[in-house]
């Protein structure tokens, strides 16, 4: 009887990292075009710690934070410059950030950039202070 039958040698074991990436993807664009702001942040975060996570798995880099800094950075940028292209410079006080469907959604595209700049920073800072 073999441990696991069905498997060979030849055949590595499955990533779960794709299905991470579609469901994360599938969640930031229901979020960002619906315009539920959680659903989004959670969406793009989840899809930018995937692309990590598989770009980690396959060899492609060596530690995962540099690419979440990298997506978050990539994030916060597009969401800042559509914001300037789009959105009245005159309307962008917080107390409007809720009130204009545009700016409201840039918002959460920022946010989850910022987050996710963040999370990657204590990540790497975390990982060096191990010993």
């Amino acid at each position: 009887m073999e441990e696991q039958p069905g498997l060979s040698d030849q055949y590595r074991t499955a990533s779960p990292w794709p299905v991470f990436v579609a469901l994360g993807l599938v969640l930031s664009e229901i979020g960002v075009f619906i315009g539920l702001f959680p659903v989004a942040v959670f969406g793009l975060i989840l899809f930018g710690g995937s692309i990590a996570g598989i770009l980690t798995e396959s060899g492609y880099v060596t530690r995962p934070w540099p690419t979440m800094v990298g997506v978050g950075v990539v994030l916060a940028l597009i969401a800042a410059g559509l914001a300037v292209a789009y959105v009245p410079i005159s309307s962008i006080t917080v107390a409007n950030i809720g009130n204009g469907p545009v700016l409201t959604r840039l918002v959460a595209v920022a946010v989850a950039g910022v987050v996710m700049v963040a999370m990657g920073g204590v990540g790497s800072v975390m990982e060096q202070t191990k010993v």
